[in-house]
């Protein structure tokens, strides 16, 4: 998903019985405001599937979420029904997000990975896994396959490897 996307999304918006989530609105600033605004284009709004680790994950930082409603004090949480927030459950500004996320991945030593480089390594993952472009194409919302595998797919030195290997099997 999107930054946006993220920091738009409701629990309502959640399935987690049927493990999926609906796009269909994202948080911006837009003169000056934190603003809901519909997604970035029609194939933004989406239905994604959610693997089972997500789901638990989620279920997780609902309870989470609600424990520290309840710790906040009296009338000091705001219930935006966001499932990502600041600490008093108001929406997070996306700058703060992406300040938060520089500790975070040093913390994991993941070196200077951009929030958004997550994105790109989802669907170069996938594209490694075999799923069809077209599959991954849908998943991340993008409106034109281009962007999907000319922009988002990056190709490692292993996958260059196995690649001239298979050729040198096939002249060789």
């Amino acid at each position: 998903m999107r930054r946006a996307e993220l920091l738009g999304l409701r629990w309502s918006a959640i399935d987690p019985t049927n493990g999926t989530l609906e796009i269909v609105q994202t948080l911006q600033r837009v003169d000056g405001d934190l603003r809901f605004v519909p997604a970035k284009t029609l194939s933004s709004e989406r239905t994604v599937p959610l693997i089972g680790l997500c789901v638990e994950a989620l279920k997780a930082h609902k309870a989470k979420q609600a424990w520290e409603a309840s710790q906040a004090g009296e009338g000091r949480w705001t219930d935006s029904g966001l499932v990502f927030t600041s600490t008093v459950g108001t929406p997070i500004e996306p700058d703060n997000l992406r300040r938060s996320w520089h500790p975070l991945r040093a913390s994991l030593g993941l070196g200077p990975v951009r929030f958004h480089d997550l994105r790109h390594s989802c669907v170069t993952l996938l594209l490694g896994l075999g799923v069809p472009p077209h599959v991954v194409q849908e998943i991340v919302g993008h409106a034109d396959m281009s962007v999907t595998l000319g922009i988002y797919a990056h190709v490692s030195l292993k996958d260059k490897r196995e690649a001239l290997a298979l050729l040198q099997e096939r002249i060789g």
